[in-house]
């Protein structure tokens, strides 16, 4: 379910070609390979368009494989999430599969490369082996083992697999070359022992293979056409490529491409460091609207429309570079300018009360009813009833005693409109015992019902508003950025330093129109004049403000223009 239609870029016309030469027999067949450690976040979702749309672009599939090699950091928490937001996001894998169904295959393998002298056990810990690597115009040192001979080898692999060695005590490496330049080529590793319990395989197995050893492999057991990674495993794909060149691959070779990265500014992916966020208590969990993660974004009322639109107009290159994160805010407020049903909310109350409002016989104010559109970019969302009456609220800023410059809202002896209703005019004030406003009062034309004059006057201001006896009660959450510099860290290396003290603002005592009571969890409305906002997914009454109605990307672009 991509945007992408006849989109090309480099990948895309790697694939042309291949199809073209019939390289894998017209067969195109992706895969996205998330470790199940972590959340996914709007990096994976750049890499999730481009799997699965290079895939779907040219009739071919993509397959969701979980890279589940290391026991210590994944659990199926993070397996089911994966597959949660890979389906809200838009996408349905040909089939789901793990890195963890090829364990008795990839160490049958390793047993080959044993036998035909391309591995060796080596006794050294994993600080001594690192250091020998050397380093780029430093040679590396051949480990004391490299020479082992096969048959001891293969024993000692075969002890490491049935468990007789602590954690540590030994590695399985290939035999490579300890100067080549390309670092990855210098005797990986390929298995370490782990007496750790797998979230799948149980206790089967107390050793696992690396990423490098696992990732081609699978590719080929899978009969994956074209392997798309990020660019940082560019330097991994000799040894990608060496690796398969090494075994009887049940079909053709696959080909790894690889291709930037998302990155945003002020937003950190680190693992690491979003992890550090949640354990602090600095957000409230991996969800928490201010996160990049997907389940954070769906939080937030990202729609999974503008996400896509954003991952596939952005393109696939061959340099690392960082977006604008309002380029991203853009698509989200364009998507949601053509689906979200407008509603009318006050977040900072100020009540108004209409002098000269009629009242019926029994002393109680007449309440009317506006018919007002849901969303004028759609006629087809029909629209409401919105009751009004004689006491209202107001925004508190659209109310100024003594109006500055410019100031075109509300001040005694000024007329303004109220959106589909009335035009009043404001007459005094009251205030509390510090000298704060706390009611507006103000008369009302009767015949300006709808808004507009009969007599053709103009007014300067067209406010929002919400009837006070039919109000609902909301909290609303605001948002500023969670880090402060464009590249958090540029100015001291470490990007939690730039952290946002007051990156979200809760408002209590919101009020809005009945409607409101009515959303879904998760629905994105359009708070009128004020911005869009996602019901929450699980705390009735609590919105989050998604983005502002004002675009901040087309001023910069003009700015930069």
């Amino acid at each position: 379910m991509t945007e992408a239609g006849s989109y090309s870029d480099f990948i895309r016309d790697r694939v042309r070609k291949d199809l073209e030469e019939g390289t894998y027999g017209g067969r195109v067949q992706t895969r996205f390979p998330p470790e199940p450690n972590g959340y996914l976040h709007i990096g994976h979702a750049k890499a999730i368009t481009v799997d699965f749309g290079t895939a779907e672009q040219f009739g071919g599939i993509c397959n969701l494989r979980l890279d589940d090699t290391n026991p210590d950091t994944e659990e199926a928490e993070y397996f089911t999430s994966i597959l949660d937001d890979i389906a809200w996001l838009g996408y349905t894998p040909a089939a789901v599969l793990h890195a963890s169904d090829y364990f008795a295959q990839l160490y049958e393998w390793a047993e080959l490369l044993v036998e035909r002298g391309l591995a060796y056990v080596d006794d050294q810990d994993g600080e001594t082996i690192s250091a020998q690597r050397g380093g780029f115009g430093k040679p590396g040192t051949n480990s004391p083992f490299r020479d082992r001979p096969v048959a001891e080898n293969l024993d000692l692999l075969r002890r490491m697999k049935a468990g007789e060695f602590p954690d540590g005590s030994r590695v399985l490496r290939a035999k490579i070359d300890m100067n080549h330049e390309n670092m990855a080529l210098r005797d990986p590793v390929m298995y370490r022992i782990r007496h750790s319990h797998h979230f799948r395989t149980g206790d089967e197995w107390c050793i696992y293979p690396t990423y490098d050893w696992a990732h081609g492999q699978s590719d080929a057991i899978e009969k994956v056409t074209h392997s798309i990674c990020t660019l940082e495993f560019d330097t991994h794909r000799p040894l990608y490529d060496w690796y398969l060149e090494q075994l009887p691959l049940p079909a053709e070779k696959p080909q790894q491409i690889e291709f930037a990265r998302l990155e945003l500014t002020h937003t950190v992916t680190s693992k690491r460091r979003l992890a550090k966020l949640v354990a602090d208590g600095t957000v409230d969990g991996w969800d928490d609207a201010r996160m990049p993660t997907l389940r954070g974004l769906r939080r937030r009322g990202y729609p999974a429309a503008a996400l896509r639109a954003f991952c596939t107009e952005v393109g696939t290159t061959r340099t690392n570079s960082r977006q604008n994160i309002e380029a991203l805010e853009a698509y989200v407020r364009r998507e949601l300018n053509q689906t979200a049903q407008r509603r009318m909310a006050v977040l900072r109350p100020l009540r108004v009360v209409i002098d000269n409002w009629p009242t019926d016989a029994d002393g109680s104010p007449v309440t009317e009813k506006f018919e007002v559109g849901n969303n004028p970019e759609n006629p087809a969302d029909g629209t409401r009833l919105v009751s009004f009456s004689g006491e209202l609220f107001i925004e508190t800023d659209d109310f100024a005693e003594v109006p500055p410059p410019k100031f075109f809202r509300l001040s005694i002896g000024r007329e303004v409109r109220l959106r589909g209703a009335y035009l009043i005019t404001a007459t005094s004030v009251e205030h509390d015992a510090v000298g704060n406003v706390t009611c507006v009062h103000a008369t009302y034309d009767p015949a300006t019902r709808g808004g507009d004059a009969p007599d053709g006057r103009k007014v300067k201001s067209t406010m929002h508003w919400v009837s006070a006896p039919h109000a609902i009660e909301v909290e609303v959450a605001l948002y500023e950025r969670l880090f402060t510099a464009p590249v958090p860290g540029d100015a001291t290396g470490e990007a939690l330093d730039d952290l946002n003290p007051t990156s979200r603002q809760v408002l209590a005592g919101c009020k809005v129109e009945a409607a409101l009571a009515e959303v879904t969890p998760g629905q994105v409305v359009q708070f009128e004049r004020l911005g869009y906002f996602a019901a929450d997914l699980d705390q009735s009454g609590l919105f989050h403000r998604t983005v502002g109605l004002r675009d901040e990307w087309a001023a910069i672009q003009k700015r930069q223009g």
